[in-house]
């Protein structure tokens, strides 16, 4: 089967999406399908065309910049191109070009899908306003065009104001979820390297600095913990700096931050490659998720992080709450209520051994092969309708 694949982000750059986009994609040619992405060149550094694990990556070259977003002229041009070539068209919203690309689907009689990983919400502001007034538009238009589809969870689902809009055409599959297995010295230098046996517990946070990440929570929560931890530790894994639409963000909660650090209370990694990831978890005691709107939807961080055993904590965002209610390896927290999170983080860290669960199962439920599988019968069921 020719697979394309229509993102506006995709690797080098690092987020949610782009890694299950990555995963999946690799997944399907592996199954030996032939896999086209097609996104943007959002860094003209970055080639026009290359093959990633398999994979043919294209590129479109991106004019100018609207706030997360890009404007490619030539995109609707490509995609009219690659839409015709491939046999299914896989789409991952939020995307601005989305419609246009679920419409071609339909005019050359290939199943358009869509997979929603989550609402755009920018900060505040009259021209984010505006920004948001849009791709909630052509969210909308992609929808009614598309032939199905894919979120995460139900649960997501039946809370989102978007997806409820399109029930009959909509089916939840996990995401992908895959790591590296480190070896013992990688997971110990890694531990090494960043003090763990000095300043334990060690509380995990794996995201972008970004308002909706739900920061200033773990900040808020940190002197409750640390009234009986006295040495404990938050370890950042993600991109702190010049994180696109966040500087405010970042200044303001800064020297809080820098306040901590001084003290050996907050660590930041920056950007792990997967590798790094993978000695990262196996040093958390705990791994917190307080994200604090819809534009977080599930948190694949919570199955990386029981992959190796550890437990997690997130906010009660519908979604996000889904790894720990299925798994058992956690406590939910209230949304935006530091209490809450500092009470269900000690709670974990109290009672370790309360929260094991069955690692073999949540393996074998998100291996990319097996969330491959799902799609393909999606593909499959949608190929005979058309």
């Amino acid at each position: 089967m020719k697979i394309l694949t229509v993102l506006t982000y995709y690797r080098p750059h690092t987020s949610g999406l782009t890694i299950y986009a990555e995963r999946l994609a690799r997944a399907f040619a592996k199954r030996g399908h032939e896999v086209t992405v097609m996104t943007t060149q959002y860094d003209p550094s970055l080639p026009l065309e290359e093959i990633m694990d398999g994979v043919r990556v294209i590129r479109v070259p991106v004019a100018m910049r609207i706030s997360k977003g890009v404007i490619a002229p030539t995109f609707g041009l490509v995609a009219t191109k690659l839409v015709r070539e491939n046999d299914v068209v896989q789409m991952h919203l939020p995307q601005f070009d989305a419609p246009g690309v679920a419409l071609r689907g339909r005019l050359f009689g290939k199943p358009a899908i869509l997979t929603y990983h989550c609402d755009l919400l920018l900060p505040p502001g009259r021209f984010n306003r505006l920004v948001n007034l849009v791709v909630n538009f052509q969210n909308n238009m992609a929808g009614l065009l598309a032939n199905h589809i894919v979120t995460y969870t139900q649960d997501y689902a039946d809370n989102s104001s978007y997806l409820s809009r399109y029930a009959s055409k909509l089916t939840p599959i996990l995401p992908p979820v895959e790591l590296p297995v480190p070896t013992l010295e990688d997971i110990e230098q890694f531990g090494a390297v960043n003090r763990v046996a000095e300043r334990k517990p060690v509380i995990g946070m794996a995201a972008r600095f970004a308002s909706e990440k739900g920061v200033e929570v773990l900040l808020d929560a940190l002197p409750l913990i640390l009234e009986k931890y006295p040495k404990a530790q938050v370890l950042f894994a993600g991109q702190y700096r010049k994180v696109m639409g966040e500087y405010e963000y970042y200044d303001r909660l800064m020297p809080r931050i820098l306040d901590y650090q001084a003290k050996g209370h907050w660590r930041f990694l920056g950007n792990l490659d997967p590798a790094e990831m993978a000695a990262f978890y196996p040093n958390l005691d705990v791994l917190t998720v307080p994200s604090l709107n819809s534009t977080e939807a599930f948190g694949l961080v919570q199955i990386e992080a029981m992959l190796n055993g550890v437990p997690c904590v997130p906010s009660a965002l519908p979604g996000v709450r889904q790894p720990v209610t299925m798994h058992g390896m956690g406590e939910v927290s209230e949304i935006g209520n530091s209490a809450s999170l500092a009470s269900a983080i000690l709670k974990v860290l109290d009672n370790p051994e309360k929260y094991r669960g069955d690692i073999e199962a949540i393996k074998k439920a998100y291996e990319p092969d097996s969330i491959a599988q799902e799609y393909e019968k999606l593909f499959a069921k949608l190929q005979r309708k058309q």
